[in-house]
């Protein structure tokens, strides 16, 4: 028997210390390179977005894939690439942690319409705010003090 599943993550996570650091003149191909790493791990990203202090990644992760892994691949991929080719000349890396939340797929252009309007989300609340409001509907557990 063949594995089947259908888990749409939407995967979050700020740059080190909030910094306002991920330009958006070079945030397209941090985002297009991140869709390649997602597509060498067999998972299918569809939409990628975020601001100066956070990404978001709406995924289809291949049952084969850990999401802690992919995440720890990412970043690690990414802060190099960034390093490398002086994309973010302030970037000083990522957060230690990430958020990973799960939907149903009769949700995913609901969530996909709201990673592409980032911007628009974030004229009026903080990076912080939006990431307490994923802990609180989803109903995670979590302390403050280790809130990004």
């Amino acid at each position: 028997m063949s594995t089947y599943t259908q888990i749409l993550y939407q995967l979050v996570w700020g740059t080190k210390r909030r910094e306002k650091t991920l330009d958006k003149k070079n945030r397209e191909e941090l985002f297009k390179y991140i869709r390649g790493l997602c597509e060498k791990k067999k998972c299918l990203a569809y939409q990628i977005n975020g601001v100066e202090d956070h990404i978001h990644i709406v995924v289809d992760v291949h049952p084969s894939v850990a999401v802690s892994d992919l995440v720890k691949d990412i970043k690690l991929a990414t802060t190099q690439w960034i390093k490398k080719e002086k994309v973010f000349p302030r970037f000083s890396g990522w957060q230690a942690g990430f958020g990973a939340f799960t939907y149903s797929i009769k949700e995913k252009e609901r969530v996909v319409n709201y990673v592409k309007n980032q911007e628009a989300h974030h004229a009026y609340r903080s990076f912080l705010e939006e990431y307490i409001e994923f802990l609180e509907t989803h109903e995670v557990c979590y302390d403050p003090k280790y809130v990004p």
